[in-house]
Formats: structure tokens, C-alpha cells, sequence
């Protein structure tokens, strides 16, 4: 039965990758052929979005749906790359193959691995190593810091997180929570100063950043992903606003006429509804 479902895959696989060429041939689609690795950025980001709020729903049929459309991005780009002489998918998958089994010794190499975070730190080890090698054929006098080449195309909150979990790797971090819930309420209690005293605001955007910044530290020690975390309080507020809308539609005034106390209370509403649930 494996055997059988190996050789579908491998089918459909195969014609997908058929598909994705006659897509772009020269008598394939002309939107897909006019698109390159930049045009689709905005895209990959998109369905990775989506995959995650299927995640979030428990819709297993969305889900599916979903990671279609993000490997269908995957094909896309390493059709293009094959194009301009790059690289293929075979090659992506070998390489990813390849990574997998580098990464973890504790399952293909004899080494072993008590914990999760024992398994992290191994990753993140292996991974500066690699790094390292590829950088010792380029001539540099100045080293590269740690932090230089984290992933600046993700979003700021997740880049806050590497850069945190980077340093921490190398001991700069805090022992236990408490400090960090404690460097969270300073930087509050410094954007309070700064929106007394800073009448153009550049000081406060300042402190802003700080407190974000800490409450992503926050979210790493109580192992929360920021992204995720904001992404669930978005799709909360949708709901109770929608709740709040259904309200106002029974409402004789226009929701824009409406008290906010009014709306507010709605809102707590919609609060305890939720919760009820």
C-alpha cells in the first residue's frame, strides 16, 4: 500500500510540475508568464497567512486548500529559477534533504537529545557552523556580527524574535521571567514620560519600539509566537466588532451616532459571549 501511495505522489508530483511549465510556455497563461521571484513575494507571504488562519479555524478542508496554494508558490518560483539557470526543484529538495539530515544528529548520526531545547540549540549550532564555512573562502578583515544577517523579509516581530533568541544563544538574556515582566512595565512607564514631554513625538516612537520590543521578549520566554499571538487578538477584535455592528444595526441611529460608552458596552458584550462559548 505504501509502495502504491509513493508512486501517486510521485505521479502527481510530476504533473504538477507539468502543469507549471505549460503555464508558463509560450503558449501558457499570460499572467503566469509575465510573473518573476519579485512580483510573487507579496503572494508567498499571503498563502503562508492563510495556511495559518485555516490552522487557527480547525478546517481541515481549508487547510488542505491552503497548503496547495502555498506549495503551488514553491513549484512557481523554483520553476522560474530553473528558467534563469539557477537552480531546480530536485535540487531544492536535496538540499532540503540534505539540511534535514545535517540538523539532526540526534536521529541520523548517533547523538542524542534529551529535550526539545536541547534539539534547538543543536539546529542553531549546526547552523553557525555552516555558516561560518561559507564564509571562509571570502576575504573579510572585519567579522560579522550575529546579528547581521537575520531575516529581514519576515515581519518586524518576528525579526525582534531572532534577534533576541540570536543573542540569547550566546548568554545575553535574562536568568527568569520576572526581570523581563519588570523591563516590560519600564519601558510603559518611559513612553508615558516620553508622550509628556516630547511634543514632536520622535522620543515616543522611540519608546514605542521599546515596548514592543520587550513585550516580543516576553512572548519568547512564556514560548508565544508574537506574530501568531497578534494575528489571534486581530481576528478577536473582528469578531466583537462585527458582534458590535449587529448591534448598531438594530439601533435606530447610525453606528456612527451611537455613544461610545454605548458601543462599549456592546463590546464587553460580545466579550462574554465569546468566553461563554
Amino acid at each position: 500500500m505504501k509502495k502504491m501511495d509513493d508512486e501517486i505522489l510521485c505521479a502527481e508530483i510530476k504533473n504538477l510540475l507539468n502543469i507549471m511549465a505549460r503555464l508558463r510556455g509560450e503558449e501558457g497563461c499570460p499572467w503566469d508568464r509575465e510573473q518573476d521571484l519579485n512580483s510573487l513575494r507579496p503572494y508567498v507571504l499571503e498563502e503562508a497567512y492563510e495556511v495559518v488562519e485555516a490552522i487557527d479555524r480547525g478546517e481541515m478542508s481549508m487547510l488542505k486548500e491552503e497548503l496547495g496554494d502555498l506549495l503551488l508558490q514553491v513549484v512557481f518560483q523554483a520553476r522560474i529559477a530553473r528558467e534563469e539557470g539557477e537552480f531546480t526543484l530536485t535540487e531544492l529538495v536535496r538540499n532540503l534533504n540534505e539540511k534535514l539530515i545535517r540538523r539532526h544528529p540526534h536521529v541520523f548520526a548517533g547523538e542524542e537529545a534529551a529535550s526539545a531545547a536541547e534539539v534547538k540549540k543543536t539546529w542553531q549550532r549546526i547552523k553557525e557552523e555552516e555558516k561560518k564555512e561559507s564564509e571562509d573562502g571570502e576575504d573579510s578583515e572585519e567579522e560579522i556580527s550575529l546579528l547581521e544577517d537575520h531575516s529581514r523579509s519576515q515581519s518586524a516581530l518576528y525579526q525582534a524574535r531572532e534577534v533576541q533568541e540570536r543573542a540569547a544563544g550566546v548568554g545575553f538574556d535574562w536568568p527568569e521571567l520576572e526581570p523581563v515582566l519588570e523591563k516590560v512595565e519600564e519601558e510603559i512607564a518611559e513612553l508615558r514620560e516620553a508622550l509628556a514631554d516630547d511634543q514632536s513625538h520622535n522620543r515616543a516612537e522611540f519608546e514605542l519600539g521599546d515596548v514592543i520590543f520587550a513585550l516580543v521578549n516576553l512572548s519568547r520566554f512564556l514560548s508565544i509566537d508574537p506574530e501568531l499571538a497578534l494575528l489571534g487578538t486581530i481576528n478577536r477584535f473582528k469578531e466583537r466588532f462585527q458582534f458590535i455592528e449587529g448591534r448598531a444595526d438594530e439601533h435606530p441611529e447610525d453606528i456612527e451616532d451611537i455613544s461610545l460608552s454605548e458601543l462599549d458596552s456592546w463590546w464587553e458584550e460580545a466579550k462574554e459571549d465569546r468566553e461563554g462559548e
